[in-house]
């Protein structure tokens, strides 16, 4: 299993190099407003599943079945000559321990896209300078994936990618294109203020709950479910600690975009203790009051 082998590296902080990569990303590249039969589109798409999942990410061994599940629609909607605009929809997913099911980690939408790409062009990227808006946003988004990934196997393990992420950013504070800069979003709401959440101590306790949801929780419902739900439902009080102190996070937003089903499938449960329901419904609806509806299934 993916977890045991991460956790094992991690702890003895060895370098393993190998050539399996993390990432198994499906690529798919969509123009519902631009009428064109160009082989451009096939061949951007291409290149984007290339450079994401034949790219080695980090220095741990991966077997071809323990990439990180993830899928990538790039939505264009105007295009002139070179320069591409449109919207890019991320979603990743982690394997349960012992089981078929796999968890939503990400599922968010970025609508500053836009990027520069001429057909057959190599995709160049290097990590210590900006070459290319499309290569930085496709390296920012490998980052995330694999740090949001290797959060939920230790605590804070996600931070020397994380770290990559942030580096992107600095590196793309010049560039043209949007996204990348504090004053572009006056809702705080773009790459630079989910990294700036994410590395915050402030909303470290985010993070810990990631671990304790995931690791102990999750990970641990077959081998004894009663303790698992409990360890997922205290996961909450760290994040009703964040809310209280800074409400209205882009990285809160992040979590629940992902977890809402899933947490109203967990915590509906007839085997969930009634305090833990109540106790969950009610932060859930403090901090996501748009899916209130869902949550007031936990305690039906």
């Amino acid at each position: 299993m993916r977890k045991i082998i991460l956790v094992l590296f991690i702890i003895i902080n060895t370098a393993f190099f190998c050539n399996a990569q993390e990432l198994n990303c499906i690529v798919s590249v969509v123009h519902p407003q631009i009428q064109s039969s160009e082989s451009i589109y096939t061949t951007l798409q291409t290149a984007i599943y290339e450079f994401m999942n034949s790219r080695k990410w980090t220095n741990y061994a991966f077997s071809t079945e323990e990439r990180i599940e993830c899928t990538m629609l790039l939505t264009i909607s105007s295009r002139n000559a070179d320069v591409f605009t449109g919207t890019l929809q991320i979603q990743s997913r982690r394997p349960i321990y012992k089981s078929s099911y796999n968890s939503v980690m990400l599922n968010m939408n970025d609508k500053d896209i836009q990027f520069s790409y001429i057909e057959s062009q190599p995709l160049s990227y290097n990590e210590s300078s900006f070459t290319s808006n499309l290569t930085s946003l496709l390296a920012y988004y490998a980052n995330l994936i694999i740090g949001l990934d290797f959060d939920t196997y230790q605590l804070k393990g996600g931070t020397p990618y994380f770290e990559k992420a942030q580096s992107i950013i600095t590196s793309a504070q010049n560039a043209a294109e949007p996204g990348w800069k504090a004053y572009e979003s006056t809702s705080q709401r773009n790459r630079y203020w989910l990294m700036e959440n994410i590395l915050n101590n402030v909303y470290s306790p985010i993070r810990e709950a990631l671990y304790t949801y995931h690791r102990k929780g999750l990970d641990m419902m077959i081998d004894n479910a009663a303790t698992a739900k409990t360890d997922i439902a205290s996961a909450f009080d760290n994040l009703k600690a964040v809310h209280e102190g800074k409400p209205g996070s882009y990285l809160m937003q992040v979590f629940f975009t992902a977890k809402v089903d899933e947490i109203v499938n967990i915590f509906s449960s007839p085997t969930i203790n009634a305090t833990d329901k109540v106790k969950v419904a009610n932060i859930c609806k403090e901090i996501d009051p748009n899916n209130a509806s869902k949550y007031n299934q936990i305690t039906k």
